[in-house]
């Protein structure tokens, strides 16, 4: 399923499809392993792929990245009234638990 949802056509000759279908495929098993939401399950996944982009399309480094990850789980384990958006769907056992994967 992941991989029509992808949109790979050339899984069995190219090895880019392959590691990103891995990608993606161990980081959505990882997920549901750790009984996350249908949200925060679609969290997760866009936050694979905001790490994905920042490596591929803007060329980070390691810590850039690292760095950027930070800014994007900002804010976790805040209250309601302290959040200046509803975005923030992990706890912050969850947002430990996330990082040590990536």
């Amino acid at each position: 399923k992941l991989e029509e949802f992808l949109n790979f056509k050339q899984l069995k000759t190219s090895l880019k499809e392959a590691i990103l279908l891995d990608y993606y495929t161990a980081g959505f098993w990882w997920a549901k392993e750790k009984n996350f939401s249908l949200v925060q399950l679609s969290g997760f996944m866009d936050l694979l792929n905001f790490l994905l982009e920042n490596l591929r399309d803007k060329h980070m480094t390691l810590e850039e990245n690292i760095k950027e990850l930070g800014k994007a789980m900002a804010g976790i384990g805040e209250t309601d009234s302290e959040r200046s958006g509803d975005k923030d769907v992990f706890s912050i056992e969850q947002a430990k638990e996330i990082i040590d994967y990536l």
